[in-house]
């Protein structure tokens, strides 16, 4: 069964989105928030997940990422779209890719726009 849930950070109006395997309690969380890396990882830790990866839509000015502290914190790797340019990531994402996650994964879609190196990821 996937666990779900939507975050939402008022100062950045970033949402953020926690999906997990309820069988494997492995789960990955897209645009985690630099500021909210404490209440992620403390929702992480209530539902009993393990945090396997952070996915990033996009780099940039705009959107200040939380996952090099919940890498820092939880050992979870870092993703981001490969035409982002980014340094530091873990898994550079290219369209198709596929992120798993117990049973399921997100399918990384190439959206640019905003960025040259947007992504969408798209639940199984």
């Amino acid at each position: 069964m996937l666990v779900f849930r939507q975050l939402f950070d008022q100062q950045s109006s970033t949402y953020t989105y926690l999906l997990g395997d309820s069988e494997s309690h492995e789960a990955i969380l897209i645009d985690p928030v630099f500021e909210q890396a404490r209440r992620d990882k403390a929702l992480i830790a209530e539902l009993g997940l393990t945090l396997l990866a952070t996915l990033d839509t996009h780099v940039h000015a705009d959107h200040v990422t939380g996952a090099a502290l919940l890498r820092k914190s939880l050992g979870s790797k870092i993703a981001v779209g490969q035409a982002s340019g980014a340094t530091g990531a873990h898994i550079n994402l290219k369209h198709g890719d596929r992120v798993t996650f117990g049973c399921r994964y997100v399918e990384a879609r190439a959206t640019p726009g905003h960025t040259s190196g947007c992504m969408t990821y798209v639940l199984d």
